[in-house]
């Protein structure tokens, strides 16, 4: 404890002028006779700690001395403070803040990041993320409730390896004892999460999620056409960004989207039917005759309103 206390002292100090021994001692929860004696170890190790005197006196490294900027540039450096920022605020992760604190002794002084990253977290359990870094680090099998695509809710335990952020979600992947079989899971749909004690056995190979090069995927993508009304231009853009996009004069557009099994993709039902009467399906016809359905569905619910 007090060789880390130290290391992070020694970093406080670099990226700050003047530190008073009471702020260090609030800031470690140690008293300030304590602190007085960090400081000699910290200058009996060769760091120049100067001590300056009066009200607004303390502690501060000597003027000139920096760490070497050679390993990393200040772009490398900010780009990495932004990230490890984020993580750390999702994952409330001390270690990422010291990690930050020692990037900052070689980032560039008085700079304002040119970037800034938000993993959004509104979709998930707040713990959920935690829990399952915390399972990932000491490999503990995981239980929960899972809602999959078909809408059937079940129990499963999980060997957890990795999170991933994409497309606006967080999901986690590793090994499903339930199915025997690895999976990934989309954290929005898992319920009442927690660890269990039981140890799982590192995977000397594990098998990627199956991808877009896949022959068997790529033969059932099919195209599905839409027109999209100037009202909601902004909104289907959002939804669908890198697809063939036709714009027309009179100020709406024609998309071309390709999708896997779309008669079955009822993700891209839900996308669509959002648009309201601000986009058309032209193709496939048969898509076009689901999204009626749905609508007619959906109006029976309010048929007496």
């Amino acid at each position: 404890m007090k060789l880390e206390r130290l290391i992070s002292m020694i970093y406080k100090l670099l990226n700050n002028e003047v530190l008073s021994a009471s702020t260090l001692a609030e800031e470690y929860q140690v008293s300030q006779r304590t602190i007085y004696r960090d400081i000699d170890v910290i200058c009996a190790a060769g760091f120049p700690v100067v001590s300056y005197q009066g009200i607004k006196g303390g502690y501060g490294m000597m003027d000139g001395y920096k760490m070497d900027k050679s390993l990393l540039g200040s772009y490398d450096v900010d780009s990495l403070i932004t990230v490890l920022s984020s993580l750390s605020s999702v994952f409330e992760d001390e270690r990422a803040q010291g990690t930050i604190e020692r990037l900052r002794t070689i980032g560039t002084e008085h700079q304002t990041s040119s970037l800034a990253v938000d993993f959004e977290t509104r979709r998930t359990d707040p713990d959920a993320l935690p829990h399952l870094r915390t399972a990932i680090t000491e490999r503990k099998i995981v239980r929960f409730d899972y809602v999959n695509v078909n809408n059937e809710r079940t129990t499963r335990d999980m060997e957890p390896m990795r999170l991933h952020f994409k497309h606006g979600n967080w999901y986690v992947y590793g090994y499903c004892r339930t199915r025997r079989d690895y999976r990934e899971f989309r954290l929005s749909r898992m319920m009442n999460l927690y660890l269990t004690q039981d140890a799982f056995q590192p995977h000397p190979e594990v098998p990627k999620e199956a991808g877009s090069s896949n022959k068997a995927w790529q033969d059932q993508v099919e195209e599905v056409v839409i027109r999209v009304g100037p009202e909601a231009l902004a909104e289907a853009m959002d939804q669908f960004h890198q697809v063939d996009k036709q714009f027309h004069a009179d100020g709406s557009m024609t998309m071309r989207i390709p999708v896997y099994r779309p008669l079955k993709a009822r993700w891209l039902w839900s996308i669509l039917l959002s648009f309201g009467s601000g986009a058309e399906v032209l193709e496939p016809p048969a898509l076009r005759g689901i999204l009626k359905e749905q609508l007619q569905n959906t109006l029976k619910l309010y048929e007496e309103v």
